[in-house]
């Protein structure tokens, strides 16, 4: 499975979440170990899922980037 992960950049460090997963959520002070920890994190979020018998959300999120002209 494929999840959408969104990535914010902070003053000192990136912050990762996943639409699709509510409350599945990653800090970390380079973009890199950010995704490697907001995968850790989905990993455990589906265990937990699972482990509570619930089902797993299919990904439906989508990324999309728009130009705008700045006035």
């Amino acid at each position: 499975m494929k999840y959408t992960v969104v990535l914010e950049k902070g003053d000192t460090s990136y912050g990762a979440y996943v639409p699709d997963l509510p409350g599945c959520v990653a800090v970390g002070e380079t973009r890199a170990e950010a995704l490697a920890l907001i995968k850790e994190a989905i990993e455990f979020h589906l265990d937990g899922l699972l482990e509570d018998g619930q089902p797993i959300p299919q990904p439906h999120c989508e990324i999309a980037s728009i130009e705008v002209n700045a006035a």
